[in-house]
């Protein structure tokens, strides 16, 4: 009974590490989401302070080609904890599965337990 009361610990454990995890990915996903913005908002000022939208013209701001390829790479990163998101978001459903099954054998065995010591005491009580 001990090992089982552990087990139920551990996936109660793992259950809440993964939703820890999805909320803390979805912090930084919102960190560097607002951070995209930021930079895409000052890439729009340089090209407008400069006139000049096309990337590829010789003219176009070194800042804001700078500014363009830190915003590019965030919005990478951004799409690469959207992926570790899922994984984990996917785990934590397995998890959640195992918790429920651990807890109704547990269940089953309180019942059969119990089922058990009420039928002796029945026993017990007519052998007087």
């Amino acid at each position: 009974m001990r090992s089982r009361e552990t087990l139920l610990r551990l996936h109660r454990f793992r259950t809440d590490d993964r939703r820890r995890q999805a909320a803390d990915i979805d912090g930084m996903i919102q960190d560097l989401t607002r951070k995209y913005d930021e930079l895409d908002s000052h890439v729009r000022f340089e090209e407008s302070r400069n006139g000049v939208t096309d990337p590829a013209n010789v003219n176009y701001s070194m800042a804001a080609k700078a500014t363009r390829g830190r915003r590019d790479n965030l919005l990478k990163s951004i799409s690469d904890l959207k992926d570790q998101k899922a994984a984990v978001l996917a785990q934590l459903a397995d998890e959640e599965v195992e918790l429920r099954k651990v807890e109704m054998l547990m269940e089953k065995e309180g019942n059969a337990s119990s089922s058990a010591s009420g039928s002796a005491g029945l026993v017990a009580a007519h052998a007087h």
